[in-house]
């Protein structure tokens, strides 16, 4: 018996029943709750990155990330380069200037003050009380009142000292007390084509004060054909710069400035034409200063003259050049006396009326804008002419002591 027993309850451990654990009570409900809770964490995470309508996240505030609908963020920035920063330094001796003329009204006798234009100019100097401007000739002519702006705004009364038709120049004089800027000469003999230029003036008046527009020298020493006195007749050639930073009128008189921020030149006039483009003129500032200080000085500017009245041979038709001044045939260029003035130059020398003048000292004389050229930026005051000419189909030398005056 007690053998059986023991055989009874010694069995193989592989065929023990393995252990199990006991199940909990209450599982399901937890389980539910977890859950829950898991996927509440899931959709606030989710949330943050979602957009709603006029609102922004706490996450893309911190990303910097705008939405449709909300504002924009801008931030702040200094970008300065050369332009800039040479206008910031020269913007401010550039001015305006208003033309003030008086006209009478078309039904009454009254008269009235008002603008008959207006241009720019370039603030150059500052002595005591007083400043100095220089502009061009027709940004001012026929002028009764001259009113200055500045670049702020602020506005002064101008005196005009002085101009001069021929290089299209002037001078006004300020009260120093509203300049705080002056510009600097440069020497626009040492620009160089391709080079950039600064051009600041007023474009089609005070509305577009202080306007800014960036170019090239395009040429140097362009000669162009000017009618002073509008009779059809070429009377100059100017010497200027071209460039193709654009001006427009009122542009006149303002600043052609270097990226050192100095004045190389004076901005004058624009080739308008249908088939043109970019091409502006300036007054180079090596041309410019003589003349300006003259104005500055004397209120004109002083030019050798011989006296005389002239005309181009080849306005004269072939049959007066034969008969009347009896020339030869190979005589095609020159200019024609046909006026000599009391007690000048030309009349002390021997001139007489219908002599043809061919050459001036040295200089071949080919119509009346080469002989003004060579006059007036070869010869001074005092000095002596030697001139040929052709009279009576004869060449004669004469000699003369040049006076002073603009006329001929």
């Amino acid at each position: 018996m007690d053998e059986e027993r023991r055989e009874s309850e010694w069995q193989p451990k592989s065929q023990i029943e393995p252990t199990r654990q006991p199940k909990r009570k209450g599982g399901f409900w937890p389980g539910l709750f977890g859950a829950l809770l898991g996927g509440l964490i899931v959709f606030g995470v989710m949330m943050n990155f979602t957009e709603v309508p006029g609102k922004e996240s706490d996450v893309q505030k911190d990303l910097g990330v705008g939405t449709t609908n909300s504002q924009h963020i801008q931030v702040p920035m200094d970008i300065s380069n050369e332009v800039t920063d040479v206008v910031a330094d020269v913007a401010t001796a550039v001015v305006g200037i208003t033309n003030i003329q008086t006209v009478q009204d078309f039904w009454s006798s009254t008269t009235s003050t008002q603008e008959a234009g207006s241009g720019s100019g370039v603030v150059y100097k500052k002595v005591g009380d007083k400043a100095y401007i220089v502009t061009n000739h027709h940004v001012v002519e026929n002028s009764e009142e001259l009113e200055v702006t500045f670049d702020d705004g602020t506005k002064t009364k101008g005196k005009l000292i002085g101009s001069d038709l021929w290089t299209d120049l002037a001078v006004v004089e300020i009260d120093a007390k509203h300049v705080d800027k002056v510009v600097e000469f440069g020497d626009s003999d040492a620009l160089k084509r391709g080079e950039t230029v600064i051009a600041i003036g007023n474009p089609l008046g005070l509305g577009f004060a202080g306007s800014v527009t960036v170019g090239v020298i395009s040429g140097k020493d362009r000669s162009i054909p000017m009618d002073l006195n509008k009779d059809g007749i070429v009377d100059w050639q100017a010497d200027v710069l071209q460039t193709d930073a654009a001006i427009n009128p009122g542009n006149s008189g303002g600043a052609l400035i270097n990226m050192a921020g100095q004045l190389i030149g004076i901005n004058s006039m624009k080739i308008s034409q249908e088939t043109v483009e970019g091409i502006g003129l300036a007054i180079p500032i090596n041309i410019a200063l003589p003349i300006i200080e003259h104005l500055e000085e004397t209120g004109q500017v002083n030019r050798p003259t011989m006296g005389v009245s002239l005309l181009d041979l080849q306005q004269i038709p072939i049959q007066q050049q034969q008969q009347t001044l009896n020339l030869p045939e190979d005589v095609t260029e020159g200019v024609v006396v046909t006026d000599i003035m009391a007690n000048s130059p030309a009349q002390a020398a021997g001139v007489k009326k219908y002599d043809t003048i061919v050459q001036l000292d040295e200089e071949k004389v080919t119509d009346m804008v080469a002989l003004r050229k060579y006059l007036y930026n070869k010869k001074e005051i005092g000095d002596t002419l030697k001139v040929k000419v052709y009279r009576d189909g004869k060449q004669l030398d004469l000699e003369m002591v040049l006076k002073d005056g603009n006329t001929f």
